[in-house]
């Protein structure tokens, strides 16, 4: 089963659950890192890359985006999302479309002007080759306008002490190495918990800015974890995450000349 399969498979079978991924302490951590970093998106398009049930897409929309456009390649995660617009009462105010998000989107009715901001969270977490990863970062810069801004959450390290105990509410197991990089399996302690399998490339999860700058994009930075709430609230326990973060939020500006 070639990894797409298997992620598409993996989190059809945890779109029920999926959303409470939010109360956990990592989720917590996530949530607010991108808040902080998206900032006041007033009137703002987005493209939500790998959105999933909208978790995030709702909070841009909260911090006033216009629109939000997700692309996951979970049909049943963008079901659950869609019903849960259909609840809120609201019509195209976030479009879900299903595809792989490391393939062209050309056949997708996406807005043809690109967006203001690109979201690409734990995306680069399916990426087992060079060539996966580059389609993620081609779909990323061909749909970001000039000066728009980059904001995605990446693998910071797959092998840290605080994925060994499920303090943080994740555990990461079975990792092996494989070139350029490792897989593993990921287990976010829900009830149930919701396990799926992953793989992350040095290139990536090192905090290299290579890649990034291949395509385009300047004034890379990864948001500082102390600026979220719940570490300011409690750094004692988040302790143990700051000396080796598994996680980390980055952010990033489309340059004139990007492809």
């Amino acid at each position: 089963m070639s990894v797409s399969e298997q992620v598409k498979k993996d989190y059809d079978n945890s779109a029920v659950t999926y959303n409470d991924y939010s109360s956990l302490p990592s989720g917590q951590l996530e949530s607010q890192l991108i808040k902080i970093t998206l900032g006041d998106c007033t009137g703002l398009t987005i493209l939500d890359l790998g959105g999933g049930t909208g978790v995030h897409a709702r909070e841009a929309i909260d911090l006033g985006a216009a629109t939000v456009d997700i692309i996951d390649i979970s049909p049943g995660m963008l079901k659950i999302g869609r019903r849960i617009e259909e609840s809120l009462c609201r019509e195209n105010t976030i479009r879900f479309f299903e595809a792989d998000v490391s393939k062209p989107f050309s056949h997708l009715p996406l807005c043809e002007n690109g967006y203001d901001v690109v979201m690409a969270n734990w995306i680069f977490s399916f990426a087992d080759t060079l060539e996966v990863l580059e389609g993620m970062f081609h779909n990323i810069v061909s749909y970001l306008k000039p000066g728009g801004r980059f904001v995605g959450v990446r693998d910071a390290d797959p092998r840290s002490p605080a994925l060994e105990n499920n303090k943080y509410g994740g555990t990461c197991t079975r990792i092996k190495d494989i070139p350029g990089g490792v897989k593993y399996l990921c287990v976010l302690h829900c009830i149930p918990p919701i396990e799926f399998e992953g793989a992350s490339l040095e290139i990536i999860y090192s905090g290299s800015t290579e890649m990034y700058e291949r395509f385009g994009l300047t004034d890379i930075a990864v948001v500082p974890y102390e600026s979220a709430e719940v570490v300011q609230k409690d750094p004692e326990f988040w302790q143990l995450f700051l000396e080796r973060p598994n996680l980390a939020v980055v952010q990033a500006v489309k340059g004139s000349k990007s492809a």
